[in-house]
């Protein structure tokens, strides 16, 4: 995900019923937490705030992979042992992390994590790896070796040293998670910015609708297009930052777990859909698949759009997406 690449723009002031905009940045799963509430006071904003980092925090504690002691750890301490009983709630998210895997042929997996980090992006990478290294590296990844038994509530990992990660799809959920329930306490509108996955629901106190700006990877300091949003989600995956460069190929950060190769083609991808777990899973997905088969698949999913730029800087859409409309000159 890349937050650089989004801009959220707000209208300051107070709407004629004295409702106002309410922005709280913080630190959380690693990364920066945007939440954005309109409310009648600061005291009850504050509250809606306060509200959403309790979610986060109750979500990380679920599905974290770093802390030895969620369930998902769970899962993956007992991997190629025994099955483990963890909450209903991970279950279906992983249940739905599968049907996405097999809707992109694998190329967006939860089971990355168990892939050997064999490639390097920070610079020290002179060479290569060999073929068999790369082969070898993606050998535990296969989301279909997660065995789900819904009656038990059980998750079994087939392989050991298998492990399963959220990071495609996790901030997507917390997002989701966050609107669900802060629209469920009587916050009409708001705005959800966890490190670049965005969702939306409700109006500004002026009527507007919410608005971000994507902005060209290659050059940043440009904004390409506006786009309104009202219930929707929006993500962007991209590499402009994180790649290698070998024999002129330039190869990115995100990993085919397929192959072991890193994704090539592509240096962003921005999914709008309803909810933001799928648009943080498809904005993966379709970037590790590249342009053709990328938007193929975009173009035949009602209510998702997509907008990609190649590594000529070339901008292509989905159909759904009439760039013209939003393009700044």
């Amino acid at each position: 995900m890349n937050r650089l690449l989004l801009i959220v723009f707000l209208t300051v002031g107070f709407s004629a019923n004295a409702q106002l905009i309410h922005k709280r940045k913080v630190s959380l799963l690693g990364s920066p937490f945007e939440i954005t509430v309109v409310a009648n006071d600061t005291v009850q904003a504050n509250l809606y705030e306060d509200m959403a980092i309790a979610e986060v925090k109750r979500i990380e504690n679920l599905i974290s992979d770093w802390i030895p002691t969620t369930p998902l750890s769970q899962i993956n301490q007992n991997a190629g042992k025994q099955p483990v009983k963890v909450p209903l709630e991970l279950i279906e998210l992983i249940e739905r992390s599968i049907k996405i895997s097999k809707l992109t042929d694998g190329a967006f997996d939860i089971s990355y994590a168990s892939m050997d980090r064999i490639w390097k992006f920070d610079g020290s990478m002179k060479e290569m790896p060999s073929p068999e290294a790369i082969k070898k590296s993606v050998e535990k990844v296969g989301y279909e070796n997660i065995v789900i038994d819904k009656e038990k509530q059980t998750v079994f990992l087939k392989l050991e040293g298998m492990k399963l990660g959220m990071g495609g799809i996790g901030q997507g959920y917390i997002a989701d998670k966050i609107k669900a329930l802060l629209l469920s306490k009587g916050c009409v509108a708001g705005l959800v910015n966890v490190s670049g996955d965005i969702s939306t629901w409700g109006k500004q106190p002026n009527g507007e609708q919410w608005k971000v700006g994507i902005k060209n990877p290659i050059n940043k300091n440009k904004i390409f297009a506006t786009f309104p949003l009202e219930d929707t989600a929006v993500e962007t995956s991209g590499s402009y930052e994180k790649y290698v460069t070998f024999n002129g190929k330039r190869y990115s950060h995100i990993i085919d777990t397929r192959t072991g190769y890193p994704a090539t083609g592509l240096i962003s991808v921005s999914v709008f859909a309803k909810t933001t777990e799928l648009a943080d899973a498809l904005a993966t997905g379709v970037f590790v698949m590249g342009k053709d088969a990328g938007m193929n698949l975009v173009n035949q999913l009602p209510g998702v759009g997509c907008i990609m730029v190649d590594e000529e800087g070339k901008i292509s859409t989905s159909n759904n997406i009439d760039l013209k409309k939003y393009q700044h000159d």
